[in-house]
C-alpha cells in the first residue's frame, strides 16, 4: 500500500469522463463501520446500505471499504457494487480527516453523485456531493471517554466538516437538536433518519424470569457502574433475582468494574459475555426478563427498539434520546440513582400485568420504525445534497 503512489492518471481520467448529475442517483457508502462486528454504527451502516439497493430503480449504491487485512464481501448487500480498498484504516482516515486527501475517486470509486460518510467527517471527492453522519455529540461532552482516533479529530473536526457538508443526517430528534444548536447546522440541512425495527417476531413470555438484559459496548458512556450498583441493590432485596448479563464488546476491563464493590453473593451472578453473534443476541432477548440501558447520554439506543419490537419490558435512562425512542413504551429513571433503578427491576419482576403492558406497549411502538421509510428520507436529503453542491461549484 502507498498512498502516494495513487494513480494521477486515473485521477484526470475521472474528470474527462465524469457524467453530470442526473438521473439514476450514484450513492457511495462508507461501509467500514460494518466490515467486521457490527455494532450500532456498523448496523446502521448495513440496513440502510441495504434498504438503497432495495430501490434499484432510483439509485445505485456503491459500498466502499478500505484495510489491510479484512476484505469486503462481494454479497455483502445484495444489489450492491462494492470498492474494496487495501489501505489500513487508520492511514486513510488520518489523510481524509487531517488533509482532506485523496479524494474517493482515486481509490476505485466511479463517478459517484453522493458520498456518505457514516461519521461526522467528510469523504474527499472530486465533484461528489457531501453527506454526513451524527450519531451523537458524546466526543465534545467526554472526549477522554472516546477511542483515541474519535478523540484527536472529532471534537476539532466536526463543527467544520457538518457545517461545511452538503447535508448532515442525524438518528434522532434529540440529535438533529445538538447538531444546530452545538455545531451551527442549519436546520433546513438535516434530516432524521430514524433506525429501523429488526424483522423480529414477538416472543411468547418466558414461564420463569429470564436473565437481567443489558446489549450495547461496556464503556463509560453506557455507565455500567450504576447498572452493577442498582444490580446489588437487587440481589440484597431479592436473593433470587435472575443473573445479569452484559452482551457486547468489551472496551473497558471488567475487573475494573468489579473491583470497587468488592465482594458477595451477586459477583457470581454478572456475567460479561463479550460481542455476541445475532442469533445469540436474538436468544438473549427472548429468554431475559428485561431490557437496562442506563447511558448517560445515546442518540438514539438500538437496544431499547430491538427489546421492544420482540416485546421485552424496557428499563432505561430518562436521558439523550432514549425517551423519544421509546415513545412512553418503557420504564423512565434517573442513570445516577441506583436505587430507582433497583426499584424499577423489582417491579417488573414482581408484576406481570405490568411486565405485559410494557411489553406491549413496546410492540406497538416498535412499529414506527421502518428502514425502507428512512431510506427514502435519505434519499430526498440526498438528493436536496447534489442541487446544494451543483450550486456551489
Amino acid at each position: 500500500m502507498n498512498l502516494k503512489g495513487l494513480s494521477r492518471s486515473r485521477e484526470l481520467r475521472f474528470r474527462r469522463g465524469r457524467v453530470l448529475p442526473s438521473g439514476r442517483l450514484r450513492i457511495l457508502v462508507d461501509y467500514r463501520p460494518a466490515l467486521r462486528q457490527r455494532t450500532g454504527v456498523g448496523e446502521y451502516a448495513h440496513q440502510l446500505a441495504a434498504a438503497l439497493a432495495r430501490r434499484a430503480g432510483d439509485v445505485g449504491v456503491t459500498l466502499f471499504s478500505s484495510s489491510w487485512k479484512d476484505r469486503l464481501a462481494p454479497g455483502a448487500v445484495p444489489g450492491a457494487a462494492v470498492v474494496d480498498a487495501k489501505v489500513p484504516v487508520k492511514v486513510l482516515n488520518f489523510a481524509w480527516h487531517r488533509l482532506g486527501w485523496p479524494p474517493v475517486e482515486t481509490l476505485g470509486a466511479t463517478a459517484p453523485d453522493v458520498v456518505w460518510s457514516l461519521h461526522p467527517l467528510i469523504l474527499p471527492s472530486l465533484g461528489a456531493a457531501q453527506v454526513v453522519t451524527v450519531h451523537d455529540l458524546y466526543f465534545l461532552d467526554a472526549p477522554e471517554d472516546t477511542a483515541r482516533e474519535v478523540r484527536r479529530d472529532y471534537p476539532a473536526l466536526a463543527g467544520k466538516h457538518a457545517r461545511r457538508a452538503d447535508a448532515v443526517i442525524v438518528n434522532s430528534d434529540y440529535t438533529r437538536s445538538l447538531v444546530e444548536a452545538r455545531l451551527g447546522v442549519q436546520g433546513d440541512r438535516i434530516t432524521v433518519c430514524y433506525p429501523g425495527a429488526p424483522a423480529w417476531r414477538v416472543r411468547a413470555e418466558p414461564a420463569s424470569a429470564g436473565p437481567i438484559l443489558h446489549v450495547g459496548t461496556i464503556e463509560p458512556r453506557k455507565n455500567v457502574e450504576t447498572l452493577i450498583k442498582s444490580y446489588i441493590r437487587l440481589v440484597e432485596q431479592r436473593p433470587d433475582a435472575p443473573p445479569l448479563m452484559f452482551a457486547g464488546r468489551i472496551a473497558t476491563p471488567v475487573d475494573a468494574l468489579l473491583r470497587p464493590h468488592g465482594g458477595g453473593p451477586w459477583r457470581q451472578r454478572i456475567k460479561f459475555l463479550g460481542y455476541v453473534s445475532d442469533e445469540e443476541r436474538l436468544r438473549l432477548y427472548r429468554e431475559a426478563s428485561m431490557l437496562l440501558i442506563a447511558s448517560w447520554d445515546e442518540g438514539f439506543g438500538v437496544p431499547a427498539l430491538e427489546a421492544m419490537t420482540i416485546g421485552l419490558p424496557v428499563i432505561a435512562a430518562a436521558r439523550g434520546a432514549l425517551p423519544e425512542t421509546l415513545g412512553g413504551a418503557g420504564i423512565l429513571v434517573n442513570p445516577g440513582d441506583s436505587e430507582e433503578m433497583a426499584t424499577a427491576m423489582v417491579r417488573l419482576l414482581d408484576d406481570p400485568v405490568l411486565r405485559r403492558e410494557q411489553a406491549a406497549l413496546g410492540v406497538k411502538r416498535a412499529i414506527d420504525f421502518d428502514w425502507d421509510v428512512s431510506a427514502a428520507r435519505l434519499i430526498e436529503a440526498f438528493e436536496q445534497a447534489r442541487v446544494r453542491r451543483a450550486a456551489r461549484s
